[in-house]
């Protein structure tokens, strides 16, 4: 069974599965009308960039030490990703006189701020990450998030250790 998950095919099921992720999400916003909150925005952006290089690594079809190399990526994009998921469910967890006020909107931001200021506020999160607004299976949509970057994590960690390159 694991012989048919070449490198390249696993490759290709990590650009799939990001895919998928950011189609739940687009399901989410314009279907359910959830607006998502810069957290949420930035966890995106990881899912992509896990996906692209999975793109990217199953088109150059890479030796041994490209295949490493792109599982290491993907997997850097993963962490972070996750580490801006639990940003944001720590966040949810907060007593609600701990939570942060609400922040302006991202494009006065971007419009108004240092770039490097823009990037720190929105990692900071604010009260909107703090807002629980959908839950499926008991799991609210961040924690649902760093699941998947586990699952796509654990994959480039295997793309990184497999024998047969």
């Amino acid at each position: 069974m694991l012989d048919l998950l070449t490198p390249r095919r696993t490759f290709i099921a990590l650009f799939l599965a990001s895919i998928v992720g950011m189609s739940f999400a687009f399901w989410l916003q314009y279907y359910l009308g959830l607006a998502p909150c810069p957290l949420c925005m930035t966890q995106r952006a990881f899912v992509v960039l896990v996906g692209v290089t999975g793109l990217i690594a199953a088109l150059h079809n890479p030796g041994t030490f490209g295949q490493k190399l792109y599982g290491g990526l993907g997997l850097g994009f993963a962490g972070v990703g996750g580490a801006v998921a639990g940003r944001h469910i720590y966040l949810q967890n907060l007593p609600e006189d701990l939570v942060p006020a609400c922040g302006p909107p991202l494009e006065y931001m971007l419009d108004t701020l240092p770039f490097l200021e823009v990037i720190n506020t929105i990692l900071m999160g604010d009260g909107n990450c703090a807002d629980i607004s959908w839950t499926f299976l008991g799991l609210t949509i961040p924690e649902q998030t760093l699941l998947f970057f586990i699952a796509l994590g654990g994959a480039c960690i295997w793309q990184m250790v497999r024998k047969d390159a």
